[in-house]
């Protein structure tokens, strides 16, 4: 039997991570998932993507801490030795991150650099050192915002360094062409999830508003954002590079 393709997924033990790790396990693939602290929810995963037929693994990370990748990879490539037979996997999406709500007045630098490490260094030099275990003709998703579209106030850090990964995208697309890796980047639109304290699921008023503000007439769920990243870890997406993929519901147009 072919070896199935390998995808890790960073922050999949819950939320969007958690639901486009089970996409894409349902498109074929194996998944390895990471999570920073919530071990059980990720051994649930893990459990579920077994249950689907196909090989899961769980390992531990924080994406703000940058010198600890080396370590990570040395964990990554054992595990992919171990639990799927081979020393390389195929996609890399990088959905772990934090949202800080604070308006540009009164953001303070510990948020501040917070941010940068994880939603931006993090996935800067966790894409770097994947390059030697990442397999020619894979891919890369990276995640954004619609945010960085459109301006909601009190998302002005946040937002940025999602404008700082739509420009990398474009980078690492055209560097990382040669090699057959194929690189695009998610924009969510606001998501029923327990992001940014369950704002959108748990206010009714936010909720409501939203929804309005949307050609589609809802907020977003989970499932209408996993199909689209699996989608994208797959070979009928291999002619798709360097775009920004807004997955809103036509927000604020």
């Amino acid at each position: 039997m072919a070896q199935s393709k390998i995808a890790l997924v960073t922050g999949g033990s819950r939320g969007l991570g958690k639901n486009m790790a089970l996409a894409i396990a349902k498109k074929g693939l194996d998944v390895i998932i990471t999570y920073n602290s919530q071990k059980g929810e990720a051994d649930t995963v893990v459990s579920e993507i077994e249950a689907m037929g196909q090989k899961a693994a769980a390992l531990q990370l924080n994406v703000g801490e940058a010198a600890s990748f080396d370590a990570f990879y040395a964990e990554v490539s054992k595990t992919l030795i171990t639990t799927f037979g081979t020393d390389k996997f195929d996609y890399l999406v990088n959905n772990a991150g934090i949202g800080v709500h604070a308006s540009f007045a009164e953001t303070n630098e510990a948020d501040f650099d917070s941010l940068v490490n994880i939603q931006f260094k993090g996935p800067f030099f966790l894409t770097q050192k994947a390059l030697p275990v990442l397999n020619d003709g894979g891919g890369i998703v990276n995640i954004s915002t619609g945010l960085a579209r459109f301006s909601s106030p009190g998302y002005a850090a946040y937002a940025s360094m999602k404008g700082g990964m739509e420009t990398l995208t474009k980078y690492q697309a055209k560097e990382l062409g040669a090699r057959g890796i194929n690189v695009n980047i998610v924009a969510p639109g606001a998501i029923e999830t327990d992001f940014g304290g369950g704002m959108v699921r748990d206010n009714a008023q936010v909720n409501t508003f939203l929804a309005s503000q949307t050609a589609l007439g809802r907020v977003g769920l989970p499932d209408d954002i996993g199909g689209v990243v699996a989608f994208l870890c797959t070979d009928d997406a291999r002619w798709i590079t360097a775009q920004r993929i807004e997955v809103s519901g036509g927000m604020f147009l």
